[in-house]
């Protein structure tokens, strides 16, 4: 699974502006969904912007209920049915336009609007699990109240946020974030095995939204 995800072809679809730390949904970023994908994709995108607005100021615990709770609302689709590739990594805004994901783009997504909301990157981390019941690769979004403590589990699958030690439906592999990239356990950190850069679709996922940060628009380069 790691050897796959490191060497995976990325697919270039639609830009967005969309980064940690300077997250903008723009007039013109809510004209170009609604335009791609109707006003339910606009509409969308605006309550994603409500979203992060009130809960700025949220307890961080009450921060991480909404986030989940939110991007959880999203339809789950596999990427060839929904994206026409094996494996494609949406950005939050390519999630929320198109209304519809599966378990990468709402980690990915929730990622993202966290570090906006001011959780730190060390708390976070975007986590490869082999899901038990399914029997079959998983991604869910590591949360850790502090160094070495056992971090909370926000997962589509089981949409209330549990101690990872209560989720024995799942077995983790390996996890990240901007930073990093570790063998997981259920308690402490793991064993870091270097820079997160090391993931490819990860590295081209963040060139796309910094390359983007100042279009503004969601641009359908397929053609």
């Amino acid at each position: 699974m790691l050897s796959h995800l490191l060497s995976s072809k990325w697919g270039h679809w639609f830009v967005a502006v969309v980064l940690a730390g300077d997250l903008v949904v723009g007039k013109a970023l809510v004209d170009s969904a609604r335009e791609l994908y109707g006003i339910a994709a606009a509409e969308r995108l605006t309550h994603w912007q409500n979203l992060m607005t009130y809960s700025r100021k949220l307890p961080e615990p009450r921060k991480l209920v909404e986030v989940n709770d939110f991007f959880n609302r999203m339809r789950f689709v596999h990427d060839i049915d929904h994206w026409g590739e094996e494996d494609f990594w949406a950005t939050p805004v390519e999630l929320l336009a198109s209304g519809a994901g599966d378990c990468e783009d709402f980690s990915i997504a929730k990622y993202f609007t966290l570090r906006e909301l001011g959780v730190a990157d060390e708390k976070l981390r975007i986590t490869y699990v082999k899901a038990v019941e399914l029997d079959q690769a998983h991604m869910v979004l590591s949360y850790f109240a502090g160094p070495g403590e056992e971090p909370l589990i926000l997962d589509n699958l089981v949409s209330e946020i549990r101690p990872a030690s209560h989720r024995t439906d799942l077995v983790p592999v390996y996890n990240f974030n901007g930073d990093g990239l570790w063998l997981s356990r259920q308690r402490g950190e793991g064993v870091r095995l270097g820079e997160s850069s090391k993931i490819k679709t990860w590295t081209e996922l963040r060139r796309r939204l910094q390359k983007s940060n100042s279009q503004g628009r969601l641009n359908d380069e397929s053609s």
